[in-house]
Protein backbone atom coordinates (compact mmCIF):
# COMPACT_ATOMS: atom_id res chain seq x y z
CA UNK A 1 0.00 0.00 0.00
CA UNK A 2 1.67 3.21 -1.07
CA UNK A 3 1.15 6.15 1.25
CA UNK A 4 -1.36 7.88 -0.98
CA UNK A 5 -3.66 8.35 2.02
CA UNK A 6 -1.35 9.43 4.82
CA UNK A 7 -4.12 10.01 7.35
CA UNK A 8 -5.46 6.48 6.84
CA UNK A 9 -1.90 5.12 7.18
CA UNK A 10 -1.41 7.12 10.39
CA UNK A 11 -4.66 5.66 11.74
CA UNK A 12 -3.45 2.14 10.94
CA UNK A 13 -0.19 2.86 12.80
CA UNK A 14 -2.21 4.18 15.73
CA UNK A 15 -4.31 0.98 15.81
CA UNK A 16 -1.17 -1.16 15.65
CA UNK A 17 0.55 0.74 18.46
CA UNK A 18 -2.54 0.64 20.68
CA UNK A 19 -2.67 -3.14 20.32
CA UNK A 20 1.07 -3.70 20.79
CA UNK A 21 1.41 -1.37 23.78
CA UNK A 22 -1.71 -2.58 25.57
CA UNK A 23 -0.63 -6.23 25.19
CA UNK A 24 3.04 -5.65 25.98
CA UNK A 25 2.61 -3.78 29.23
CA UNK A 26 5.01 -1.08 28.04
CA UNK A 27 4.27 2.28 29.66
CA UNK A 28 4.64 4.50 26.62
CA UNK A 29 2.72 7.32 25.04
CA UNK A 30 3.16 8.44 21.47
CA UNK A 31 2.27 11.24 19.13
CA UNK A 32 1.75 10.68 15.41
CA UNK A 33 2.37 13.58 13.02
CA UNK A 34 1.54 13.53 9.32
CA UNK A 35 3.88 15.63 7.14
CA UNK A 36 6.23 16.82 9.91
CA UNK A 37 8.52 19.79 9.12
CA UNK A 38 12.21 19.15 8.40
CA UNK A 39 13.39 21.81 10.82
CA UNK A 40 15.26 23.75 8.14
CA UNK A 41 17.81 20.98 7.50
CA UNK A 42 18.29 20.68 3.70
CA UNK A 43 20.26 17.43 4.05
CA UNK A 44 17.26 15.64 5.55
CA UNK A 45 13.91 14.86 3.98
CA UNK A 46 11.30 14.34 6.69
CA UNK A 47 9.14 11.20 6.62
CA UNK A 48 5.49 11.36 5.63
CA UNK A 49 4.51 10.04 9.07
CA UNK A 50 6.51 10.57 12.27
CA UNK A 51 5.83 8.86 15.58
CA UNK A 52 7.42 10.23 18.75
CA UNK A 53 7.45 8.18 21.97
CA UNK A 54 7.56 9.31 25.61
CA UNK A 55 6.92 7.69 28.98
CA UNK A 56 8.51 5.73 31.79
CA UNK A 57 9.60 2.84 29.55
CA UNK A 58 11.54 4.99 27.08
CA UNK A 59 14.86 3.48 28.30
CA UNK A 60 13.61 0.07 27.08
CA UNK A 61 12.97 1.55 23.63
CA UNK A 62 16.46 3.02 23.51
CA UNK A 63 18.44 -0.03 24.73
CA UNK A 64 20.84 -1.71 22.30
CA UNK A 65 20.87 1.11 19.76
CA UNK A 66 17.07 1.51 19.93
CA UNK A 67 16.42 -2.02 18.68
CA UNK A 68 12.90 -2.14 20.14
CA UNK A 69 11.95 1.22 18.65
CA UNK A 70 13.29 0.19 15.24
CA UNK A 71 11.39 -3.10 15.51
CA UNK A 72 8.14 -1.24 16.18
CA UNK A 73 8.88 0.98 13.19
CA UNK A 74 9.45 -2.09 11.02
CA UNK A 75 6.16 -3.61 12.20
CA UNK A 76 4.38 -0.43 11.14
CA UNK A 77 6.10 -0.45 7.75
CA UNK A 78 5.11 -4.08 7.24
CA UNK A 79 1.52 -3.41 8.38
CA UNK A 80 1.30 -0.66 5.75
CA UNK A 81 2.82 -3.02 3.15
CA UNK A 82 5.37 -0.45 2.04
CA UNK A 83 7.97 -1.42 -0.51
CA UNK A 84 11.60 -1.41 0.66
CA UNK A 85 12.36 1.89 -1.08
CA UNK A 86 9.43 3.48 0.80
CA UNK A 87 10.47 2.44 4.32
CA UNK A 88 11.81 5.90 5.13
CA UNK A 89 8.34 7.40 4.70
CA UNK A 90 7.54 6.29 8.27
CA UNK A 91 9.84 7.18 11.17
CA UNK A 92 9.66 6.36 14.87
CA UNK A 93 11.71 8.49 17.28
CA UNK A 94 12.25 9.02 20.97
CA UNK A 95 14.12 11.70 22.90
CA UNK A 96 15.07 13.36 19.62
CA UNK A 97 17.53 10.50 18.97
CA UNK A 98 17.26 10.72 15.19
CA UNK A 99 18.02 14.47 15.17
CA UNK A 100 21.06 13.75 17.33
CA UNK A 101 22.11 11.03 14.88
CA UNK A 102 21.68 13.43 11.93
CA UNK A 103 24.00 15.91 13.67
CA UNK A 104 26.54 13.13 14.35
CA UNK A 105 26.45 12.18 10.66
CA UNK A 106 26.84 15.80 9.58
CA UNK A 107 29.91 16.20 11.79
CA UNK A 108 31.35 12.86 10.64
CA UNK A 109 30.84 13.94 7.02
CA UNK A 110 32.72 17.18 7.66
CA UNK A 111 35.63 15.33 9.30
CA UNK A 112 35.78 12.77 6.48
CA UNK A 113 35.66 15.55 3.88
CA UNK A 114 38.60 17.34 5.44
CA UNK A 115 40.59 14.10 5.69
CA UNK A 116 39.94 13.26 2.03
CA UNK A 117 40.84 16.79 0.89
CA UNK A 118 44.03 16.79 2.94
CA UNK A 119 45.25 13.31 1.98
CA UNK A 120 43.63 12.64 -1.40
CA UNK A 121 42.67 9.20 -0.06
CA UNK A 122 39.01 7.99 -0.15
CA UNK A 123 37.18 7.51 3.16
CA UNK A 124 34.76 4.61 3.73
CA UNK A 125 32.04 4.98 6.37
CA UNK A 126 30.70 2.03 8.34
CA UNK A 127 27.61 0.36 6.83
CA UNK A 128 24.36 2.22 7.50
CA UNK A 129 20.75 2.29 6.41
CA UNK A 130 19.58 4.08 3.27
CA UNK A 131 18.24 7.10 5.17
CA UNK A 132 21.62 7.74 6.82
CA UNK A 133 23.52 7.15 3.57
CA UNK A 134 21.30 9.69 1.84
CA UNK A 135 22.04 12.22 4.60
CA UNK A 136 25.78 11.80 4.01
CA UNK A 137 25.37 12.15 0.25
CA UNK A 138 23.25 15.30 0.68
CA UNK A 139 25.61 16.82 3.26
CA UNK A 140 28.58 16.46 0.93
CA UNK A 141 26.77 17.14 -2.37
CA UNK A 142 27.72 20.83 -2.55
CA UNK A 143 31.44 20.26 -2.06
CA UNK A 144 33.01 20.71 -5.52
CA UNK A 145 36.24 18.95 -4.42
CA UNK A 146 34.54 15.67 -3.49
CA UNK A 147 32.15 13.02 -4.73
CA UNK A 148 30.33 10.28 -2.83
CA UNK A 149 29.18 6.82 -3.81
CA UNK A 150 27.37 4.02 -2.05
CA UNK A 151 29.23 0.73 -2.08
CA UNK A 152 28.39 -2.82 -1.02
CA UNK A 153 25.14 -4.74 -0.82
CA UNK A 154 22.33 -5.07 1.71
CA UNK A 155 23.36 -4.65 5.35
CA UNK A 156 26.97 -3.98 4.28
CA UNK A 157 26.11 -0.97 2.09
CA UNK A 158 28.16 2.10 3.00
CA UNK A 159 29.19 5.53 1.71
CA UNK A 160 32.63 6.21 0.27
CA UNK A 161 33.90 9.79 -0.04
CA UNK A 162 36.34 10.35 -2.92
CA UNK A 163 38.37 13.31 -4.14
CA UNK A 164 36.51 14.60 -7.21
CA UNK A 165 39.09 13.35 -9.74
CA UNK A 166 40.01 10.13 -7.90
CA UNK A 167 41.28 7.26 -10.05
CA UNK A 168 40.43 3.77 -8.68
CA UNK A 169 43.36 1.68 -7.52
CA UNK A 170 45.54 4.72 -6.86
CA UNK A 171 45.37 4.46 -3.05
CA UNK A 172 43.55 2.26 -0.53
CA UNK A 173 40.62 4.02 1.25
CA UNK A 174 40.75 5.16 4.89
CA UNK A 175 37.94 4.28 7.30
CA UNK A 176 36.24 1.00 7.90
CA UNK A 177 37.86 -1.97 6.20
CA UNK A 178 35.52 -4.22 4.31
Amino acid sequence: MPLSDKVSAANRINDLLKTVLSNSGLRLKYKIVVNPPNGGDPSWTPPDIAVDFAGPDVPLLMERNATLMHSLEMLAVKALRLEQDEHDRVSFDCQNSKAVRREELRMAAEVAAEKVKKTGVPYTFAPMNSRERRMLHMTLSNDAELRTESSGEGMRRCVVVYPKDYKPGAVKPFGRRR
